[in-house]
């Protein structure tokens, strides 16, 4: 019998919404706090924190924290055997602030953490609530931590700092001071153009097809970049290689209220204005290539009970302390209108807009479906009547401005029997997009559900696309399909999955139901990449089964490396298909960290966030799998992924030119880090089990000597693992990178997690053994 997730998916972002409106924009949140995690493979709180910022904030700032000089710190870094300090690049605080948040969520208070960012209490607050849920991220509570403060360790403390040193030493060698890729190393490759500059050649010229291809970018930050030139999410750079591999649009996120003007909200004129601007300057840049801009458009924002004060007629239906902006009131559907029309009258030339009605932020009453959250006037009215006419608002503002501009309707969150009453209120220009596995069932480990989203391992259209997409056909509706194509929550640590025969299939299946368009990636998956590839060779017409793969492979690395390289596609495709996916465990469980996750010598007590913290909290992460069955997925899809491993390096052997054999290696480097993940993934859930089995004190003695020798093995090869990935990342800054996420780890976490793993096989392990 399938398991169908569809309602608990549905559910666990409902909670993850309401959750997040519970978030004041001016106090900083505690939620449910309790004690931080200890993290006994050091002396100290105070050595964890030097640890896990020597390589991403600068000294001073570190020495202000702890209100101590500078070279206190210094001394205690080498004390551990931490590398040579230096200063770390703009890059970190600029780009990478949610991991530097992250890393430091279990160490610092609120102030502390203020003091090492440099910033107010506003701006964190901000953040918390507005950058993709990432309180939530960080699990709707903050720990307490009480304040750190600088003392000289003592005898003792220095003896175990003596101890880290000399183990660091002896499994890294001199390696941790050789020059190593700095993160965000990657952004710099993709701000330059190569040559030839490609600028007026038309992307939809280069593949021969004019449908939608549009993705989002690969390192594109979440907060303000409109406002903020420096933090550019498509430099000329990202965009001439998107446009070469056929992609002719990107998405941006924004909140409409920043960007015009408006009765509604007073907001400052200027800000608008130069957000507006910088809008067209990118729009012009971006059209040199032949791509196009469209707009994320989640509106109206949901406001707090003083918003309303002297217009309480705009008020709608509740969540947490805020209230939608009732969209059944006239005056309230004008300003979407007149919003729209300003923005898209001022750039002209922007490509349109998709938008999401049914999930997301707490928009209009009925987008978070119950029961138009008591809305007097919108649960008088059908949930698909609400919002087709929410969408009919936002295509008629983006249609005044601009009538060539494409407006999108994202059947996101609609319930299944409100689908053909929104689509039968649609605009008849109006695309309908539809994510393309949603509901397919699949088979894992014996276990049957259907999948929700954000699969790759699972080849779509499935049964809810194909109903809704054939509902707008029949209306005469253009259709696009979203998809996952460089990589997915499944693993999103890497660019991009080498999984080609998968995704080939995917293309091919898309290419005999009609679409118009094709939507790339969500915030994870926009890397230029072979699988962009791929897509651009499937346009108007579908190439002949046995073509596409070894046309890519003889293009990127040769012609005799192509016999090998379609083996490794071939079983990285049929490994991948093991991926024990459920929308629960992509979201909660370790895999996107990987080697670096800790193992915990205790229960935490915390339960798994999502993509955030997966902790050790392995009855989260599992759903519908036992835990022995979740972790046999990970060991086989490993051990066949392994054996494509085997294939590329056999290609690497082959005779190749100079840029053939830097593709190769490029690749095989991010095929090595998925496969460090999934066996990583493995160990923890084996290592919990049988932690959880010891602690117990139920089991014989006899046991107990089978238990440890099973930890002995696991973190054995959990060393190992973090010794190789570390290896990897010095080498590819993009490893451990995804852009709503900022680095889920950096090189020194590897080295950390070396420590814990000597922690538990020479202090813990021997005394649970007694």
């Amino acid at each position: 019998m399938f398991h169908n997730i569809y309602k608990s998916h549905i559910i666990a972002i409902t909670i993850i919404l309401f959750c997040t409106v519970l978030l004041h924009a001016d106090v900083l949140p505690n939620g449910q706090s309790k004690p931080a995690i200890d993290f006994p493979h050091f002396p100290d709180r105070l050595h964890v924190f030097v640890w896990r910022n020597w390589e991403s904030v600068g000294l001073e700032r570190m020495a202000a924290v702890l209100q101590t000089a500078p070279e206190n710190i210094k001394k205690i870094a080498y004390s551990m055997g931490l590398p040579p300090y230096k200063e770390p690049s703009k890059d970190m605080m600029n780009r990478g602030y949610l991991s530097i948040i992250r890393r430091n969520w279990h160490l610092l208070s609120y102030d502390q953490l203020l003091t090492l960012l440099g910033w107010d209490e506003d701006k964190l607050a901000f953040t918390l609530k507005e950058d993709d849920f990432f309180w939530v991220k960080l699990g709707s509570q903050k720990p307490e931590c009480p304040s750190l403060y600088y003392t000289k360790p003592d005898s003792k403390t220095l003896e175990r700092c003596a101890e880290i040193k000399k183990f660091v030493t002896s499994c890294f060698g001199d390696i941790l001071t050789q020059k190593k890729e700095a993160r965000f190393g990657f952004v710099r490759s993709l701000t330059e153009v190569m040559l030839p500059d490609t600028r007026n050649r038309n992307a939809d010229t280069v593949i021969g097809d004019n449908r939608i291809r549009f993705l989002y970018s690969y390192f594109g930050v979440f907060g303000d970049p409109l406002l903020n030139p420096d933090l550019d999410p498509y430099p000329d750079g990202l965009l001439q290689r998107l446009s070469q591999q056929g992609v002719n649009g990107v998405w941006l996120h924004t909140v409409l209220r920043q960007l015009a003007p408006g009765s509604l909200f007073p907001e400052d004129t200027r800000e608008c204005a130069t957000r507006v601007e910088n809008l067209g300057k990118l729009v012009e840049r971006a059209g040199r290539y032949g791509i196009k801009i469209y707009l994320y458009i989640n509106e109206p924002r949901a406001m707090p009970e003083s918003f309303f004060i002297g217009r309480e007629h705009l008020r709608g239906g509740k969540e947490g302390d805020n209230y939608a902006l009732c969209t059944s009131v006239l005056e309230v559907r004008q300003w979407l209108r007149d919003s729209l029309a300003y923005v898209f009258s001022r750039v002209p030339n922007l490509g349109g807009v998709f938008t999401i009605t049914g999930s997301e932020n707490f928009t209009h009453c009925w987008s978070h479906g119950r029961e138009a959250s008591g809305c007097p006037r919108c649960s008088k009215r059908p949930a698909g009547e609400v919002i087709a006419e929410v969408n009919r608002s936002i295509f008629e503002g983006v249609q005044s401005g601009s009538p060539d501009a494409a407006v999108i309707a994202w059947d996101w969150g609609w319930h299944d029997d409100w689908v053909e009453t929104i689509i039968d209120g649609l605009p008849e220009d109006t695309y309908v997009m539809s994510v393309s596995e949603w509901s397919k069932p699949i088979i894992r480990g014996g276990i049957g559900s259907t999948v929700g989203e954000y699969s790759i391992s699972s080849v779509g259209p499935g049964p809810r696309a194909l109903k809704h997409l054939a509902i707008a056909k029949n209306r005469g509706l253009k259709t696009i399909a979203k998809m996952q194509v460089n990589c997915s929550w499944e693993l999103s640590a890497v660019p991009y999955l080498p999984v080609m025969n998968t995704i080939e299939q995917h293309c091919r299946n898309l290419a005999d139901t009609d679409i118009d368009g094709m939507m790339l990636s969500w915030s994870v998956g926009g890397y230029p990449s072979p699988n962009l590839e791929l897509v651009s060779k499937f346009g108007q017409h579908t190439p002949p089964p046995g073509q596409v793969l070894p046309d890519i492979a003889r293009e990127r690395y040769g012609m005799q490396a192509v016999p090998d390289v379609l083996e490794a596609w071939t079983k990285f495709s049929n490994a991948f298909s093991e991926y024990p996916f459920h929308i629960m465990y992509v979201y909660s469980g370790p895999t996107q960290y990987g080697p670096s996750n800790l193992l915990y010598p205790e229960p935490t007590g915390y339960s798994a966030t999502m993509i955030g913290f997966p902790y050790d909290d392995l009855d989260g992460w599992r759903a519908i799998y036992p835990a022995d069955v979740l972790a046999s997925q990970f060991e086989k899809l490993s051990s066949e992924w392994d054996k494509g491993l085997d294939s590329m390096r056999q290609a690497e052997k082959k005779d190749l030119n100079q840029k053939e054999s830097k593709n190769l290696r490029e690749d095989l480097i991010i095929a090595e880090a998925a496969y460090l993940h999934f066996k990583s993934s493995a160990n923890l859930i084996r290592f919990i089990t049988a932690r959880n089995t010891l602690l117990s004190n139920t089991v014989k003695r006899d046991e107990r000597t089978a238990l440890a020798s099973e930890i002995q093995a696991l973190v054995s090869d959990e060393i190992r693992n973090a010794q190789s990935l570390y290896n990897l990342t010095c080498t590819d800054s993009r490893i451990g990178f995804e852009a709503s996420n900022q680095y889920y780890y950096l090189p020194l976490d590897l080295v950390e997690k070396v420590i814990n793993c000597d922690y538990i096989l020479n202090t813990w392990l021997p005394e649970q053994v007694k």
